[in-house]
């Protein structure tokens, strides 16, 4: 098998390649300087002298407030990018993994999403997402769909750095904690879609690691872990001001995982003790 993977300098990219070395399988991880995936011309050509038997697109615009005033460049990375990276798969029988998001639910009530639930993005990073699925989807047969939320790797920046950080200068935070979902180690989720890249099993998935906690209980679990005594104040979306909305339900089901024998991610808990264990060197 040899495997292309876009978005290499991101947080999944970048584990996703380290994982495809660890066992051995030749791959090479592309960025925005290897290849502009909104040139369509660039990415039919790549995918074409590279020919992957499987693309992995982990490459995508995800700047979810700025998105609302970027409109046009999110689609064309998210939308267009997608399509043409589709394309490229087909003209060459290649397997694509496309990777999705929470984002695509409206985030009412509170429930787990099954896959096949109504899409309803509530921000254009949401609706970007979801359209890039439709176009997989009309494209191609080969295809993974996997939606994941609530991001964090070893590199790149997210939620639980910021604690950090805010930990290191602030006694008391304000956090979110009335949108509740499932944190994602890219770590985690590297294995998983290496492990489907591998089968026929296609279709659409939901990948999280198990369990589910608001914001404000995320933060309070990563400072009982590093030992900072921050305490953390529990409010309300309202009061947190952004200019895309935000589902304040992201809860996925992983029936698809269990369907198709594929095995759940690890505890939410135990991903970020891992994770916090091996940015910070400390042992804990």
């Amino acid at each position: 098998m040899k495997v292309l993977v876009t978005g290499v300098n991101g947080q999944l990219g970048f584990d996703v390649c380290k994982e495809l070395d660890r066992r051995n399988i030749e791959n090479k991880g592309i960025d925005r300087e290897s290849c502009d995936i909104t040139d369509e011309n660039a990415v039919s050509a790549y995918i074409k002298n590279y020919a992957p038997d499987v693309v992995i697109h982990c490459a995508a615009y995800t700047a979810v407030d700025r998105a609302e005033d970027e409109k046009e460049v999110c689609y064309n990375v998210n939308v267009k990018g997608t399509e043409y990276i589709a394309k490229a798969c087909k003209e060459i029988d290649a397997k694509m993994v496309y990777i999705s998001t929470d984002y695509v639910f409206e985030g009412a009530g509170d429930t787990a999403y099954e896959i096949n639930d109504n899409a309803a993005p509530n921000n254009t990073y949401g609706l970007t997402k979801y359209q890039g699925e439709e176009a997989v989807k009309k494209i191609l047969s080969k295809y993974f769909i996997i939606r994941i939320s609530w991001v964090f790797g070893i590199n790149g920046n997210n939620f639980i750095n910021t604690m950090m950080k805010l930990g290191e200068s602030r006694r008391e935070l304000n956090v979110v904690a009335d949108q509740i979902g499932s944190p994602t180690f890219t770590c985690d989720a590297a294995p998983l879609i290496c492990d489907m890249a591998a089968t026929e099993k296609y279709g659409l998935y939901h990948a999280t690691n198990e369990g589910c906690c608001s914001w404000a209980d995320l933060a309070e679990y990563i400072f009982s872990v590093t030992g900072q005594n921050i305490v953390v104040h529990h409010i309300k979306t309202e009061e947190y001001p952004a200019k895309a909305l935000r589902p304040k339900n992201s809860r996925l089901s992983k029936a698809s995982l269990d369907n198709a024998g594929f095995k759940r991610l690890p505890d939410w808990k135990d991903a970020v003790k891992r994770y916090i264990k091996e940015k910070s060197g400390q042992k804990i």
